[in-house]
């Protein structure tokens, strides 16, 4: 196997021709090994799905009870054609995976997204050697280097102090899948009551029935008229951003939680007062530290930045190249599940 590709980019996605199955393809195909639930990951309408034994509801969410779809747990070893498929941990969000492939001697390993600091929302990133990688680069510029989680939830709850010294409420856009869950472990409710859009509130479900532990609590819609906000903090996703739904709560600050946070300008195109740089993704330094660790001689690279981190690589001497890929990393519409304007 060593001069070919044991996993090829088409029209459709990273495609394993001797397993004849696709990862995180864009488009429908007859077998899809997912990574993980988000959209730009999970297209629907595909024959049958393979994913993790941790991601199965999430998924179900997005695609649909009726979807065909066949689970493992992290390590297990299956057979697809003539090749050998197992699927390990992203920590990316719950039940995230990264895609091993074996076929003659030959490991390839697919990243999907992934991010290297462990969070309690889902299992973390296992680094795994390989002859080749295939990472993802949505963050894969040297201006991309996270501060510490712990210092970020410090300054969020002290923003929420704040607002309500200033009789405001907290409004916190994160997206619904994933980082709303990672925000909300991260808080102390004593610090005042938590309240969620419909999107996150459905989601969270699915995480504590996996036995994520998460505070408590309440949907906005179930909240009696007259509520008083003030010492609120309200999670929802961006999609909510300007919508009739964010009148009720009178006066509030706004913010959002993401890596694009990192960009000056980032917030005021947001139109939010605060940014708080949190991502499930890995930052500059992350990426460049789990390529090494895999000790792959090749490298290709997908979503997001990618043929600026596939040059970078190239200079320092590894077989690097960029991969086409339909989506260019973190999305709103991605993030986000839709939810029915009555559940918001």
């Amino acid at each position: 196997m060593t001069n070919s590709e044991l996993i090829e980019a088409t029209d459709r996605g990273l495609y394993c021709r001797t397993g004849d199955f696709y990862i995180d393809p864009w488009q429908p195909v007859d077998r899809a090994v997912i990574t993980h639930a988000h959209g730009d990951h999970a297209h629907p309408g595909c024959q049958h799905y393979l994913t993790t034994r941790a991601g199965e509801e999430l998924l179900r969410l997005r695609l649909g009870s009726d979807a065909s779809m066949q689970t493992a747990a992290y390590g297990e070893e299956l057979t697809l054609g003539r090749t050998r498929v197992s699927l390990h941990p992203a920590g990316h969000i719950l039940g995230s995976a990264q895609v091993r492939v074996g076929l003659a001697g030959e490991t390839w390993v697919v990243s999907g997204d992934y991010k290297v600091e462990p969070d309690s929302t889902c299992d973390a990133f296992e680094s795994m050697r390989c002859h080749a990688f295939v990472t993802e680069s949505t963050f894969g510029l040297p201006i991309y280097r996270w501060p510490h989680q712990t210092g970020v939830f410090a300054d969020v709850h002290a923003w929420w102090r704040t607002n309500q010294e200033a009789g405001k409420a907290s409004l916190m856009f994160a997206y619904a899948l994933g980082k709303a869950q990672r925000l909300l472990a991260g808080l102390d409710p004593d610090t005042g009551p938590i309240f969620t859009h419909g999107a996150v509130e459905k989601v969270n479900a699915v995480y504590a029935a996996a036995g994520i532990r998460l505070p408590f609590t309440r949907h906005v819609g179930t909240v009696e008229r007259g509520n008083s906000w003030e010492r609120a903090l309200i999670v929802a996703p961006p999609s909510a951003r300007g919508t009739p739904w964010t009148r009720r709560f009178g006066a509030v600050s706004t913010a959002f939680l993401s890596g694009w946070m990192q960009i000056r300008g980032t917030r005021r195109r947001r139109a939010v007062d605060r940014g708080f740089v949190l991502s499930d993704h890995a930052d500059w330094t992350g990426l460049l530290g789990a390529i090494q660790a895999t000790g792959a001689d090749r490298v290709r690279v997908t979503h997001g930045y990618a043929p600026v981190l596939a040059r970078w690589l190239a200079e320092q001497g590894i077989d690097a190249r960029a991969l086409a890929t339909r989506f260019e990393g973190e999305r709103d519409d991605a993030n986000d599940l839709p939810t029915a304007e009555e559940e918001a």
